[in-house]
């Protein structure tokens, strides 16, 4: 039997791909430890898995932000951006690689797999090889791995493929690099230096690189090539999905979905839904005089606006039901969400401008297999207009259904289980 640990960000968006692989892990007859927030203990024991609350210090509450770091309410763009990554990733570093250090202290571990945004595992990673588990770092949200063949991180643009492009691209990696984001590079090295002691010796944004494999829940298609990376470091293993609720009541206007009108699709994910008139109600506005049917999921949250003749309204709606009756999805860009969506050939039009997700429109739109609004907070106009250009447009749903096949080829839970085992066998080797 072997004993695996994952480590997860108090964030429900990237604990939910990791359970399915916990539970796999479980059921070839090891143990497994998920070390993450304390309001997921039910969601961890129910799948089999052993729930370890993290350190109250970096335990906070990832749907109300604004709540569990209320001074980030006074911060805006780039300033909140750099607050972000101080607040969620940086500051928890040392308290997360302490809890780490107390489970590997109790008993032998094979294999740790964290979510991205789990740094902690950083000073676990720096140690040598054969003083230390394997690490690996599971992709649930956009490679975040700096390179000269992209744009920098966290700014939503696409790499050029002109000599003036690639120019801007090497110009912004430099202005963010030594202005932008150097104050978070001096505040991730000083976590770094408390969490074990060591030198922060890569870009803070290129951590997940000293581990011992980033496991990308994607396919190649949907991620910008980096070639100047060592050989071997990604593997795109393709997304993990929840499965079908067993029991399943839909909403008394269900039949309207197959009444021959488009279906459009529009969620603010399971986070940034605080402000449904960023993107939903702006949405249902939109498209209020279009000959469509809008559906709206709140992602638990009420409504509070007006709601247009054509559009219908639920809390929650499994996806493995909904997405196979639409036609377009208008998303705010959570990396699951969106893959839910291209798994069943779906196409999309994003906006999103926090967490990470004008990284994941920026990749929608070199994809081809959507618009990307490039604001969280896009005007009508420009929704009725990218909605009314993916419906008409049929190259949008050719590339959608492209890598829904490619998707199709790859399983991440039975993928990544077999690497944790792997290491697992050369370890005892």
């Amino acid at each position: 039997m072997g004993h695996f640990i994952l480590g997860c960000s108090p964030i429900v968006g990237h604990l939910a791909p990791l359970v399915p692989i916990g539970t796999e892990l479980v059921r070839r007859g090891h143990r497994v430890r998920v070390l993450t927030g304390s309001r997921f203990s039910e969601q961890v024991t129910s799948a089999g898995l052993e729930h370890v609350a993290l350190p109250s210090e970096c335990d906070f509450d990832a749907s109300d932000l604004d709540t569990a770091f209320p001074d980030r309410t006074t911060k805006k763009g780039i300033a909140q951006l750099r607050y972000d990554i101080n607040a969620l990733f940086a500051d928890p570093m040392p308290h997360q690689y302490r809890a780490i250090r107390a489970l590997l202290a109790e008993d032998t571990v094979d294999a740790v797999l964290v979510d991205s945004a789990f740094c902690g595992v950083l000073p676990l990673a720096l140690q040598p090889r054969d003083r230390r588990p394997a690490v690996y770092t599971a992709g649930v949200v956009p490679v975040y791995v700096s390179s000269r063949h992209t744009p920098p991180i966290g700014l939503g643009l696409q790499p050029g493929g002109t000599p003036l492009s690639r120019f801007r691209d090497a110009l912004l990696n430099t202005l963010v690099r030594r202005v932008v984001f150097a104050p978070c590079h001096q505040v991730f090295a000083e976590r770094l230096r408390e969490a074990g002691g060591a030198e922060l010796p890569v870009y803070f944004m290129d951590g997940s690189t000293r581990t011992d494999g980033i496991l990308q829940l994607t396919c190649p298609s949907f991620e910008f090539p980096r070639p100047d990376l060592r050989d071997g470091l990604i593997s795109f293993v393709g997304p993990v999905l929840p499965p079908p609720p067993p029991v399943f009541e839909p909403p008394a206007w269900w039949p309207e979905l197959d009444s021959g009108k488009p279906v459009v699709l529009v969620t603010q994910g399971t986070v940034d839904n605080n402000d449904s008139s960023r993107l939903l109600l702006p949405t249902l506005r939109a498209l209020a005089e279009a000959d469509v049917l809008t559906v709206a999921t709140t992602g638990g949250k009420p409504l509070t606006g007006e709601v247009p003749a054509n559009a219908r309204v639920a809390e929650f709606i499994p996806y493995a039901h909904l997405l196979p009756k639409v036609d377009v999805m208008v998303s705010n860009g959570g990396y699951g969400g969106i893959h839910f969506a291209l798994s069943n050939g779906v196409p999309l039009v994003v906006g999103g401008d926090s967490e990470g997700k004008q990284d994941a429109a920026a990749l929608v739109a070199w994809s081809g297999t959507g618009i990307n609004l490039r604001t969280g907070s896009p005007k009508e106009r420009a929704i009725r207009k990218a909605v009314d250009q993916v419906l008409g447009t049929p190259s949008y749903r050719a590339r959608a259904r492209a890598l829904q096949h490619e998707l199709e080829g790859l399983s991440a839970v039975a993928t990544v289980a077999d690497r944790m085992e792997a290491s697992m066998r050369e370890a005892r080797s």
